[in-house]
């Protein structure tokens, strides 16, 4: 079973992961997106176009995994250079969408995450 875990800002990622979560040894996706407006969409146009791909591709995903949605914020918190998510040595964020496959150096950014057959590869390898 997925289990999905859903964020909003930095400080409930850093939370997050600073003590409440136990994978439990589980495989870990974490997938960082711009925030929701009041319409429901991302004001991120990438973001809105990756979804879902993303979404679908989810239907595949390994059993007894995590996937866990980081809304980075709106887009001035997310083009500020200082950015927590740009400067955190577990995220150091360029772009979004970004898919990584926590504690690897495997990830999937921007347009990437609109191709099936690459998260087919990240959802489905090994490492």
């Amino acid at each position: 079973m997925i289990t999905k875990h859903y964020l909003q800002g930095y400080e409930e990622f850093s939370k997050f992961f600073s003590g409440e979560f136990d994978s439990n040894d589980q495989i870990v996706f974490v997938y960082f997106t711009g925030s929701k407006l009041p319409s429901g969409e991302s004001w991120c146009p990438d973001c809105v176009k990756a979804w879902p791909v993303v979404e679908k591709e989810l239907e595949k995903f390994p059993e007894n995994c995590h996937f866990i949605v980081v809304e980075v914020g709106d887009r001035p918190t997310w083009k500020d250079p200082n950015c927590p998510f740009r400067k955190d040595p577990r995220t150091k964020l360029m772009v979004i969408p970004t898919l990584k496959r926590w504690n690897t150096h495997q990830k999937l950014e921007g347009d990437q995450c609109e191709k099936s057959d690459l998260l087919e590869l990240i959802f489905g390898s090994e490492e």
